[in-house]
């Protein structure tokens, strides 16, 4: 039974021992935890804590701390020798081109495409299911001949064509899959601008991108307005039928019945078919991580002229959009007071307010027009169907080659330009013109 105990002072310290051995490996793994929380605060701390440390010791000469200080000076020294490189300049933007069309419009559209040309852009060509596929077949051709595109590679053909009626959503659904193969495709661009083969520009593309290139790049340039007026009898309140969505002619909208009141849930707005986007809108478009583009797109699939109210209406409909939108579309559009469902065609006699707008872009106009001749010698500066000259222009024939892409030559049209873009920012600034 006295075996049982401890007693015996041999078996006291034995079990001593024990409990010792038992408590050592957690107390080393401790120490060393604390040592490296310790070594790790200090070295954290080192920086500022080093003009402390010498501003307490430097009452002593000690030669440890001249050595120190000595280390620091020529460390400073160093730093001071390299000068940091100068500040990057602004990044040239990207445009994104739809440039649409149906029967006849091969050549318009051809010609459209050689002003609008930058190798910077991203161009998406569409020719109806109107056209014969003769036209959609030499549109394809030409493209692949062309030795610029061939060598850059920054233009695309549509090649199963959609049916496009204007009055009806299937625009809407061509702008929208436009979209869709450019958010696909690409991904280095910063605005969408849809264009028609009747669309030409009043000004170059160095004008357009050296005027954009200090614009904050979640702008959208889209012409709207809530006061519907003739508008909500005559478009929002009927209920249409779009037979583009279902045939493979071409045939007008026609009414069904019952009419329709307006909705309660979003406020509507109206506007121009013709925008500049941001990437940042077309992705919430395409993507819809939200409901209300999907909502909206089948409340305007029976609208009349959908593409003038869908993306105007969603923009405003979104609280994070409506600082980014800037009333206007960047054209020049000679309307009837009120307007009708097409624009005036433009002509020489409209030459004078086409510059004085200041706009980038004006519609519409009749194949070969001799105001085009006009917009391209002096405007332009194009000669015998070439490309619009640019920075870019390289080899001879001029621009027969690809110099420097980010080489731009803005002209008299960046100035005319950049005007109207100041005035539509102040406009902007002042709250008065955005989504009301």
């Amino acid at each position: 039974m006295k075996n049982l105990g401890w007693n015996s002072g041999k078996g006291f310290e034995i079990g001593s021992l024990n409990m010792e051995k038992k408590w050592v490996f957690p107390l080393v793994i401790t120490s060393l935890v604390c040592v490296f929380l310790l070594v790790t605060s200090f070295n954290i701390g080192l920086v500022s804590s080093l003009h402390t440390f010498n501003a307490i010791f430097s009452i002593f000469p000690s030669r440890v701390i001249a050595n120190q200080t000595k280390t620091a000076f020529a460390e400073e020294k160093i730093k001071g020798s390299l000068v940091p490189p100068p500040p990057a300049g602004p990044v040239i933007p990207r445009f994104a081109y739809l440039i649409s069309g149906s029967r006849g419009d091969l050549d318009k559209l051809w010609r459209t495409l050689h002003t609008l040309y930058h190798p910077l852009n991203h161009y998406v060509l569409h020719l109806d299911l109107e056209s014969p596929a003769e036209e959609r077949l030499e549109l394809a051709s030409r493209v692949e001949r062309e030795p610029v595109f061939a060598k850059i590679g920054n233009v695309m053909m549509i090649t199963k064509a959609n049916m496009v009626t204007y009055r009806g959503p299937t625009m809407v659904a061509n702008t929208l899959h436009a979209c869709a193969i450019l958010l696909k495709r690409t991904k280095d661009w910063d605005w969408f601008i849809n264009l028609s083969a009747s669309d030409y520009p009043l000004v170059t593309q160095d004008d357009l991108l050296s005027t954009f290139t200090d614009l904050k790049r979640d702008l959208n340039f889209i012409e709207h307005t809530s006061r519907l007026g003739w508008k909500e009898e005559k478009r929002a309140m009927p209920l249409i039928m779009d037979p583009g969505l279902y045939k493979t002619t071409k045939s007008d909208i026609f009414w069904v019945t019952p009419r329709r009141t307006l909705p309660t849930a979003f406020k509507l707005f109206t506007g121009s078919a013709w925008m500049i986007l941001s990437h940042s809108y077309v992705e919430y478009l395409v993507w819809g991580w939200d409901n209300l583009p999907r909502t909206l797109l089948m409340y305007y699939t029976n609208f009349v002229s959908s593409p003038e109210g869908y993306f105007q209406t969603v923009i405003c409909n979104v609280p994070d959009y409506v600082p980014t939108v800037i009333n206007h579309d960047m054209h020049y559009i000679a309307w009837d007071v009120p307007p009708k469902q097409h624009p005036h065609i433009l002509s020489l006699n409209d030459s004078s307010k086409m510059i004085e707008s200041g706009a980038a872009f004006a519609r519409k106009f009749k194949h070969d027009d001799p105001v085009l001749d006009k917009i391209d010698r002096e405007l332009l500066g194009r000669e015998n169907g070439s490309f619009t000259p640019g920075g870019w222009c390289s080899g001879n024939p001029p621009c027969s080659e690809v110099g420097n892409p980010k080489k731009l030559k803005p002209g008299p049209g960046a100035h005319r330009l950049k005007g109207l873009v100041d005035r539509l920012l102040l406009s902007a600034m002042s709250d008065q013109n955005q989504c009301h």
